[in-house]
């Protein structure tokens, strides 16, 4: 990445997302592909949707995206020297419908035609991931090209600003978060809503608090990406008696935790 690291930091601060990072070459994507595939022939793609879910702790080339240089300096330019990963998870978007399908059906005024199918409502991050005292930033590292006719991210700029916004539950079926929150339409103004195209091996980051959203796969193209979650050391878990969480999988990204907000911090990753 040749942008210079205060020029990135300063862009975030004001949109609350970057896009078309570049993260890995050509081998390194060619071996993650075929790394992911061997999990698709084992799981199926019904598991890989959305179920694998801290395979960091299981697959070293899994650990090894999540700690990528360029990854982690884009992460440690935003948060500071010192990180925790969260979390981390792969989401596919798979080729549903054959041709055509959801665009003959829109033009037969039938607005309901991709419902049921997998998207993901417009939410926050922070609104379901339990996290005080510090930012929590989302890397989004696409496998495939992520384009707006396979249900590439939408972001609101500067949305990250305007604090928590209410959240319900989704009204439309197949909105792929887990908890089926959305935050309700008339709150988001999706005429300031923008894509992040990604090409394979690039990511897009985006803020805690930034509103976002993606559509139903209406490709006949796979849209798969790696999910990681980083926070400073800063950070801390929330104490919420009526939905208790439990981080299993974070770990050390780099430099040094003064606080152990974290206790069942794994073995360090730097």
């Amino acid at each position: 990445m040749t942008t210079p690291m205060a020029a990135l930091q300063e862009s975030y601060n004001r949109q609350g997302f970057l896009s078309g990072l570049p993260v890995l070459n050509e081998m390194e994507l060619r071996q993650v592909r075929h790394a992911f595939s061997a999990l698709e022939e084992e799981f199926g793609e019904a598991h890989c949707q959305y179920s694998l879910h801290n395979v960091h702790l299981q697959y070293p080339w899994v650990l090894d995206l999540a700690k990528h240089p360029h990854i982690l300096r884009a992460v440690k330019a935003i948060l500071g020297p010192d990180v925790v990963l969260l979390d981390s998870r792969f989401i596919c978007k798979y080729p549903i419908l054959p041709p055509g399908n959801i665009q003959e059906n829109r033009d037969q005024d039938k607005p309901d035609a991709a419902n049921g199918l997998p998207y993901v409502a417009w939410h926050q991050d922070m609104r379901y991931w339990g996290i005080s005292d510090g930012p929590v930033l989302s890397v989004w590292l696409a496998l495939d090209d992520s384009l707006k006719d396979n249900g590439a991210l939408q972001v609101i700029p500067g949305s990250h600003c305007s604090g928590m916004l209410p959240h319900r539950q989704a009204t439309r079926s197949g909105n792929m978060l887990s908890v089926n929150q959305e935050i309700p339409e008339e709150l988001v103004p999706v005429e300031k809503s923008e894509f992040c195209p990604l090409s394979a091996g690039q990511m897009s980051i985006h803020d805690g608090l930034l509103v976002h959203a993606s559509d139903v796969n209406t490709s006949q193209r796979r849209r798969c990406g790696f999910v990681i979650r980083y926070v400073p050391t800063c950070a801390s878990p929330t104490q919420d008696p009526d939905r208790p969480r439990k981080f299993t999988a974070t770990l050390l990204a780099c430099g040094t935790d003064h606080f152990n907000h974290f206790s069942n911090k794994l073995e360090n990753m730097c």
